[in-house]
This record gives C-alpha cells, sequence and structure tokens, in this order.
C-alpha cells in the first residue's frame, strides 16, 4: 500500500505518524503553504511538514489544486507530482484546500478523509469545537470515502468517543486524532489485504454544519445560562479563547465551571445584572448570569500568562459589584 498523505496541522501530523509507524510508504505530502506566526510572524512550516522533513518525504504547497484557478502552474505541477508517485489512495486530514474532481479520481483506491465527528452531525471546519459547544455527550471519527460535496461522501469506518464534561477542544482534539490515526491504519490494511470496506451513505436526517470559529465568537454574552456560557469556555480553549471585558480590561477565560448551589436558578429569581461579580476569591470569581451562577477559575490578562484565579486576583482585582462585559 503505498499512500500520498494531505494535512496541515497537528491533528493532521498525528495521523501521518500512524501511517509511518504502520509501515505504509508515503512517497509524497501535501500541505498548506508556510504561513507568518508568532511574535515576529516569520514564516513557519506546518506541522505536517516538520513530520515529512523529518522522515526526508517529498513536500509539495500548492496555493491551490484547480488547474483552472488562479494558481494554475502550481495546481498542474502538483498533478504531475502525485502522478509520479504511482499511490493507490490518497489519506486527507485538514487539509484546508477543496479537492477538485481531477484529484478525487486519480488514485484507484480514491481519497479517504479522516473526519472528527459522527457524520452527517457536524460536516464541515470544526466540528471538535462545535460538538462541545451544543453540549454532546460523545462525538467521533468517521473515515470517508471523499466525494465532491463538504463531508457528503460514504462512511467507511466509524468509531464514538465520549465527551467528559471537563473536556476542552485541546484535550478532546488529542484524543480525536489518535482515534483517526488507528483508525485509518485500519482502514488501509483492510484495503491492502483485500478485505475491504463497506461503503455506507450517510443518513440524510441529522445533518448539521460546523461553521469555522470567528473570534468575534470569543466574547461571552452574561445573559446566557450558566452551562451554555461553560460550554463555550470549554469549546474556545485554546481557540480563540472567551473573553470578557472589566471595564477597560479585556479578560480571557479559560477555565469555568456552573456553580453548584446555583445551578438551575432562573434569572427571574434575583434582581442582580447578568454579568455581575458576586464573590471574587481563591475558589473562584462567581458571575451572575442569565440563568444560573458561572464561577471562573483560570484567567488571563491581556498580554499576560494564562493564571490560576487566585494568582490573577493578586494583580487585577474583580470586587463583588463589578459588571464584566
Amino acid at each position: 500500500m503505498k499512500a500520498v498523505f494531505a494535512g496541515t496541522p497537528e491533528f493532521a501530523a498525528v495521523a501521518l505518524q500512524a501511517l509511518l509507524d504502520a509501515g505504509i510508504e508515503v512517497p509524497l505530502v501535501l500541505t498548506q503553504p508556510d504561513r507568518p506566526a508568532g511574535r515576529g510572524m516569520k514564516l513557519q512550516a506546518s506541522p505536517v511538514k516538520q513530520l515529512a522533513l523529518q522522515h526526508a518525504i517529498a513536500v509539495a504547497q500548492p496555493h491551490s489544486l484547480r488547474l483552472d484557478g488562479k494558481y494554475p502552474d502550481e495546481a498542474a505541477a502538483a498533478q504531475a507530482a502525485l502522478q509520479a508517485t504511482g499511490a493507490d489512495v490518497m489519506v486527507v486530514a485538514a487539509y484546508g484546500l477543496i479537492l477538485p474532481q481531477w484529484v478525487l479520481d486519480w488514485p484507484r483506491l480514491g481519497c479517504l478523509n479522516i473526519h472528527a465527528s459522527l457524520l452527517p452531525r457536524w460536516r464541515g471546519a470544526a466540528p471538535i469545537h462545535r460538538a462541545i459547544e451544543a453540549g454532546d455527550a460523545d462525538t467521533g471519527i468517521t473515515i470517508m470515502q471523499m466525494d465532491a460535496g463538504l463531508d457528503t461522501g460514504d462512511m467507511l469506518l466509524l468509531e464514538h468517543l465520549p465527551i467528559a464534561d471537563t473536556d476542552t477542544t485541546a484535550t478532546l482534539h488529542d484524543r480525536l486524532a489518535a482515534l483517526g490515526g488507528r483508525m485509518v491504519v485500519q482502514a488501509l490494511q483492510r484495503l491492502g489485504n483485500g478485505a475491504g470496506l463497506t461503503r455506507t451513505p450517510q443518513p440524510t436526517q441529522g445533518v448539521t454544519y460546523a461553521h469555522k470559529i470567528d473570534k468575534a465568537e470569543a466574547a461571552l454574552d452574561w445573559t446566557q445560562p450558566a452551562a451554555v456560557l461553560a460550554r463555550r469556555v470549554r469549546a474556545f480553549n485554546p481557540f480563540p479563547g472567551a473573553a470578557t471585558q472589566a471595564g477597560a480590561e479585556a479578560i480571557k477565560v479559560w477555565a469555568a465551571h456552573v456553580r453548584a448551589d446555583a445551578e438551575g436558578e432562573a434569572s427571574a429569581s434575583t434582581t442582580t445584572p447578568a454579568g455581575t461579580v458576586l464573590a471574587a476569591d481563591a475558589q473562584g470569581v462567581c458571575v451572575q448570569t442569565g440563568s444560573g451562577q458561572l464561577c471562573l477559575t483560570e484567567l488571563q490578562r491581556a498580554g499576560g500568562k494564562r493564571l490560576p484565579v487566585a494568582d490573577f486576583l493578586r494583580g487585577t482585582p474583580l470586587p463583588p459589584g463589578t459588571v464584566l462585559g
């Protein structure tokens, strides 16, 4: 089995490492062009490119794969490179470029995608974030036979993974990445030994879309229920980070939970405005919400470090009566 790999972030790098560990030959890697990053905004290679170079794997970084698009020369060069590999299949994980039909048709076994949800729920760019934000009890990995639609292809393998009440996007990402790597190796091994994979069309019911995360979503709306806000804090950790204001001070909220003794309290039971700090001590900053109270336990000032609440309050007091937002 010879597989071309297409992917960009750490989620994809985990899958590429799994292929290499399983002894699957990867003659070529496709990944996004280097991007400016860090305080110096220097060009930085993607995690997938860095891993490929460590293993002396050829790397192609076209801006587009459309032969009739804005970068036809780059697309044509990528096409020649792909055809020269003689690969049986392409494995795709969070690549970030749309695959035109010629790519989907090129390998004899097609293109297999590692998608971090239980399709058809959470098609699209941010399935991990959206599953936590929505309060889903579980998620998983779907290995999909790619077609021209947005995550609409037939399902080949599917495995569930529970979402813990303490999971952030960061922790769930890591577990899903490991699961995705294991499952795509299993898929290729079954294709390679002739066992094959059953193609199951996705159900037409239960389709949802995981739209890309926008930085503007970071701001916490204190009129929402505490349970909703707690999920948003977890969903937006590590990106973009839930945020609020205390006067002119911008504050990131990295960890929070519903205050147990206030859980389920209706907003009508108090005249305290949403966003008001009710208490602030080493146990947390307790904030009134639209329904219930949210306890903030890890905070960060603009330009500062992420701190446990006790350390944060030493430098930035939030006395009761402070109104956030």
